[in-house]
C-alpha cells in the first residue's frame, strides 16, 4: 500500500482532534529524541484539552524547551497562566539549572575536607547526562507525586519523560552511600543517585503513578524515518520492562508529495513511505497517530491548532525564495582534514543526524585521493560496511562491537564485585552498568587502539566518547593509571589516548547536525562538553539541508526556508561549515552535489 493510500485511509477514518481525543489519563508524557517535535505536540495537546474546558498544566523538563516562544509567555518553575488560552497554565523547569543545584548540594560539603583532585573527580562524576536527567526527575516528581502542586488541574502534560534506565535505577532498593564508599568501579549513574535517598518514598509514589495505565499515558514521538522509529521502539522496550504499558506512537511531520514532477518531493515522499513501512512488532501494535508536515516551525496558537486538526496537509500561502549559505565545498573541507597526511577524524552528534554517512563520505574521498584509511564505527546498527558499498583499495572498513564490549566489561566488573558486595548492591551495580555511559567506557580500549593507527594513516571514526566520558577518565587519574594501580599494565594506546585527542593537529572532531533548532542546539552543547575536556572541534557539517536540495514543491521549499536561522547560528560559531543537501540515498550522490551552496 502506498504512502498516499495510507494517509488517505487515515484521513478518512480520522475525525478532527482524533489523536488528542484518545488522551484519556490525567498525566500525559511526551518523549522522543531532540528535534522530533515533542514540545510542539505537547503544546498542541495542552491547547486542545484546555479548549475543551479542562484545566490543563503543561510542564517542560526539556533543556532545549521553547514553551515561552510557542505560547508567547515568559514561564518559570511555578504554574503560570497563559492568558491567551483560558484554562491553560505552563511551567518551564530548567534541568541544567537543577543539575547545577543538585551537583553543588553533593559537592559543597567536600570542599576543604578532601584534596582538590578528589573534589574535581566528584564534580565530573556529576556532570553527565545521568545527573541532568535525575535532577530533572527530582524536579517534576513534585508535579507527579505531590498532590498540593497539581490539585488545581484536571490534566498535567509533561514535555519529555525519564528514560527506562533512570526509572529502573530509581526503583531499585539499595544503600547507595555505603555502596559508593566501597566500590572502585567507574560508576556512571550511581554517584548522582546518592543525593536522592531522603526522597525515596516520594519516588516510589511517582513510579507507581507512571506505571498505572489509568493514571498515565506515554506518547512516543518519532519522525517517519527508520532511525527515529527504531529509537522509539527502544524506548518502548525500556519502559515496558518497567511495567509501563499505556503507550501510544505519534509520527510527526509525515509528508505526502503533491507535485510529482519535483524529483526532490518524489524522493522525500518515498523515504517517508519506507520509514512508515519499517514499523513492526510491538511498536506496530501501539495506537498510532500520523501528524502531517507543516510548512513552518510550530510557533503560535494557529500553528498548534493545525497540529491537532491536521488531516489536511497545510500548504504555504506563497512560494518563498530559498536561502543561500556560504558553506565550504566538500572537497575543500576534506583538503583541510587531510593537510597533515595522517591522523584521526571523528564524526560526532546526536542519533539520527547522519554521522555514519558523513564519516563514510569523508573516508571514501580520502581513500580516492590515495591515502590509507581505516573507517571504523561504534554505531550499534553496525551498518558502515553495508553503506560504504564498493570501496577503494586503500580503504578498510571495521567495526567496534559495543554489545560485545559491554558484555565483556560487565562480566569483569560483576565478577570482581560479587566477592565484595551483597546481592542488593549487585542489583544496583548491574543496572548502573546498563547506562549509555557504560558503553562509552566499555569500548574505550578498542577505541584507543583505533586512534593509535592514526600515526601512519587516516582513521575515520563514526561516534566516539563524549567530553564527559573523557573527563571522567581523566578525573579518575586516567584509565591507564587506574589499571596500573590494580596491578595490570595498560596498553600504550590507552596511555596516549587523551593527549592524542587533545592534539588538534592529530585529531579532528567534526560535529554533525540537522538544519533545525533543536539538533543544532544539542550539538552546540556537545561542542562545549568537548571543550571542557580540552578537545577543540575542527568544524561542522549541516546534513540533510532541504534548502541546498532546491525543491520546487511549495511545502518543502517553505521547510527549507526555516533552515536559515539554525545554519546561520552555526556559521557564526565555526570557521568551517559544510552544508550537505538532503537526499534519499546520500551515499549514491556524486560528491559535487555538496557544493550547491557557494
Amino acid at each position: 500500500m502506498s504512502l498516499c493510500t495510507n494517509l488517505r485511509l487515515w484521513m478518512a477514518e480520522s475525525g478532527p482532534d482524533l489523536w488528542t481525543s484518545r488522551l484519556e489519563t490525567r498525566n500525559i508524557f511526551f518523549t522522543g529524541k531532540g528535534g522530533v517535535g515533542k514540545t510542539s505536540l505537547a503544546c498542541a495537546a495542552a491547547l486542545d484539552l484546555a479548549r475543551r474546558g479542562e484545566r490543563t498544566l503543561i510542564v517542560s523538563t526539556d533543556p532545549a524547551s521553547n514553551l515561552d516562544e510557542v505560547f508567547g509567555v515568559k514561564l518559570g518553575e511555578a504554574p503560570t497562566s497563559i492568558e491567551s488560552v483560558p484554562g491553560l497554565f505552563g511551567a518551564n523547569l530548567d534541568p541544567e539549572a537543577a543539575a547545577r543545584v543538585y551537583r553543588e548540594k553533593i559537592v559543597a560539603p567536600l570542599r576543604g575536607k578532601l584534596p582538590e583532585a578528589v573534589v574535581r573527580k566528584v564534580e565530573e562524576q556529576f556532570s553527565g547526562a545521568c545527573t541532568t536527567e535525575i535532577a530533572a526527575f527530582d524536579e517534576f516528581v513534585r508535579f507527579l507525586a505531590e498532590p498540593t502542586t497539581t490539585d488545581a488541574f484536571d490534566r498535567v502534560i509533561f514535555d519529555t519523560a525519564p528514560t527506562g534506565h533512570t526509572l529502573r535505577l530509581l526503583s531499585l532498593p539499595g544503600a547507595w552511600s555505603s555502596y559508593l564508599e566501597t566500590t572502585t568501579a567507574e560508576s556512571s549513574c550511581l554517584g548522582p543517585l546518592a543525593g536522592l535517598q531522603e526522597r525515596g518514598e516520594l519516588y516510589k509514589t511517582a513510579l507507581r503513578r507512571l506505571a498505572d495505565p489509568s493514571a498515565t499515558t506515554i506518547i512516543l514521538v518519532a519522525r517517519p524515518e527508520r532511525s527515529s522509529l527504531k529509537e522509539a521502539d527502544r524506548t518502548r522496550s525500556e519502559l515496558a520492562e518497567m511495567g509501563i504499558s499505556n503507550m501510544q506512537l505519534v509520527v510527526n511531520a509525515v509528508y505526502e508529495p503533491i507535485n510529482s514532477t519535483d524529483p526532490v518531493a518524489r524522493a522525500f515522499g518515498e523515504a517517508v513511505a519506507e520509514g512508515l513501512g519499517s514499523i513492526c512488532g510491538p511498536l506496530a501494535e501501539l495506537p498510532r497517530h500520523l501528524i502531517p508536515m507543516l510548512p513552518k516551525n510550530v510557533v503560535g496558537l494557529d500553528a498548534l491548532r493545525a497540529m491537532v486538526a491536521g488531516p489536511a496537509t497545510a500548504q504555504p500561502s506563497k512560494i518563498e525564495d530559498l536561502p543561500t549559505f556560504s558553506g565550504m565545498p566538500f572537497e575543500r573541507f576534506v583538503d583541510d582534514l587531510s593537510v597533515s597526511g595522517h591522523g584521526v577524524i571523528m564524526t560526532m552528534g546526536k542519533g539520527g543526524v547522519g554521522k555514519t554517512t558523513v564519516a563514510i563520505r569523508i573516508a571514501r574521498e580520502l581513500a580516492q585521493r590515495g591515502h590509507k584509511v581505516l573507517l571504523t564505527t561504534t554505531d550499534p546498527a553496525g551498518n558502515a560496511s553495508d553503506l560504504a558499498g564498493e570501496v577503494p583499495r586503500t580503504l578498510t572498513v571495521a567495526r567496534i562491537d559495543p554489545e560485545a564490549e559491554v558484555a565483556k566489561y560487565t562480566d569483569a566488573v560483576m565478577l570482581e564485585a560479587s566477592v565484595a558486595i551483597d546481592e542488593e548492591a549487585q542489583d544496583l551495580l548491574r543496572e548502573d552498568l546498563r547506562s549509555p555511559c557504560t558503553e562509552e567506557i566499555a569500548v574505550f580500549r578498542a577505541f584507543a587502539e583505533a586512534v593509535s593507527q592514526g600515526e601512519d594513516s587516516f582513521v575515520v571514526i563514526d561516534t566516539a566518547p563524549t567530553g564527559h566520558t573523557l573527563l571522567l577518565m581523566d578525573a579518575t587519574q586516567a584509565y591507564h593509571r587506574e589499571v596500573e594501580r590494580t596491578g595490570r599494565d595498560a596498553p600504550a594506546s590507552v596511555k596516549r589516548l587523551l593527549p592524542r585527542l587533545r592534539d588538534q593537529a592529530f585529531t579532528k572532531v567534526v560535529l554533525v547536525a540537522l538544519p533545525e533548532p533543536t539538533p543544532v542546539s544539542e550539538a552546540m552543547g556537545l561542542q562545549e562538553d568537548l571543550r571542557r575536556a580540552g578537545v577543540e572541534p575542527f568544524g561542522w557539517v549541516i546534513n540533510g539541508s532541504l534548502a541546498a536540495a532546491a525543491p520546487t514543491d511549495p511545502l518543502l521549499r517553505s521547510k527549507g526556508c526555516q533552515e536559515r536561522d539554525p545554519i546561520q547560528s552555526v556559521a557564526q560559531n565555526s570557521s568551517r561549515l559544510l552544508v550537505l543537501p538532503w537526499a534519499k540515498n546520500p551515499l549514491s550522490m556524486k560528491l559535487e552535489l555538496s557544493q550547491v551552496l557557494s
